[in-house]
């Protein structure tokens, strides 16, 4: 099977941009996907984060599908202890619905936030602890084989909701093997236990109902340009964008110059920060197709989350297409 490639769109708030601006954007990008033959565009659930407009996951899937034809939309993830079971049975049996077989469903149990941000969402400390037992939950919501007597998510789809798990640690490894689903590993931002993650989850996958084989995804960023000089330049702006996001939320506020971030980035937090964006391909084409091939071939993946972090939406837009040609997805 060819490597497959989708895209994991943040709807990211550039500065001096709004949120409708970004959403626009994440429509720009779906169809830019979509035209360029990747297999589906990825959305994820954070919340508090003033440059991340993905917080109402579903609804931002419903709006791409709505100006999209054919590609695949999924949630990538759905942070499952912020939520009911049922409710998101609901949220995406009514997605399917409306677009029947392109909506994917990735679950993870983080809280895609930072602890206050969890009270506000009435999340308990502990709610993660029963991830195992409200990813069946829900699953048997959407199969229409509810395992809470009495209940029955509604609308039930045609069309069965594909899950998947998401992590970056061996449990979610572990959990998706015993539960026969596919996982992704965050790699694009976790990307310390990927190869052990990934060698655990093959050899403990039990076959199921979904998948008869494991199905590894991993991730990873993308600058794709013209020219290396532009891609590393992108590469620069975002990254140093992403480094001044995480020190003004730590630091009361205030703005900081590209100077100050770039000694922080110098700096042991610094350099912990960016160890984060470890696996980042950078430059033309030819030069991240070569990055993406090594990568995907380290652990055998069959499919890269891709992310293509470049601040203006036309640079983004073209690092979709250029390594989509470069890797002839059509």
């Amino acid at each position: 099977m060819p490597l497959a490639l989708s895209i994991l769109d943040l709807a990211p708030i550039a500065p001096g941009r709004s949120a409708r601006e970004s959403f626009a954007a994440s429509v720009e990008l779906a169809r830019a996907a979509e035209r360029s033959g990747y297999r589906r565009v990825w959305y994820a659930e954070h919340h508090n984060m003033p440059t991340i407009a993905s917080s109402a996951t579903s609804l931002l899937i419903g709006h791409v599908a709505e100006h999209t034809d054919s590609i695949r939309l999924g949630a990538g993830g759905i942070m499952l202890p912020n939520h009911s079971p049922l409710i998101i049975a609901e949220q995406f049996g009514t997605l399917e619905t409306l677009f029947p077989g392109r909506i994917d469903l990735g679950l993870g149990r983080a809280p895609g936030t930072d602890r206050v941000t969890m009270r506000a969402i009435r999340r308990d400390a502990t709610s993660s602890d029963t991830f195992p037992q409200d990813v069946l939950e829900l699953q048997g919501y959407l199969r229409g084989e509810s395992r809470i007597p009495g209940v029955q998510s509604t609308p039930l789809a045609d069309t069965e909701v594909p899950l998947y798990l998401l992590g970056s640690s061996l449990f979610g490894a572990q959990l998706a093997a015993r539960l026969g689903l596919p996982y992704a590993f965050a790699s694009h931002f976790a990307p310390d236990a990927l190869h052990e993650a990934i060698a655990a989850y093959r050899e403990d996958f039990e076959a199921s109902e979904q998948l008869a084989e494991p199905y590894v995804i991993a991730g990873v960023n993308v600058f794709a340009a013209e020219d290396r000089a532009s891609a590393e330049a992108q590469r620069a702006i975002s990254y140093r964008n992403r480094a001044r996001a995480f020190v003004k939320r730590g630091q009361g506020g205030r703005d900081y110059t590209d100077d100050e971030i770039d000694a922080f980035l110098a700096s042991a937090a610094g350099a912990q920060l960016s160890a984060m964006t470890r696996y980042t391909a950078t430059g033309t084409g030819d030069e991240v197709r070569q990055y993406l091939e090594d990568f995907a071939a380290s652990v055998a993946a069959d499919e890269l989350i891709t992310a293509h972090h470049a601040e203006q939406v036309d640079d983004r837009v073209r690092s979709v297409e250029l390594t989509a040609q470069a890797l002839k997805l059509i």
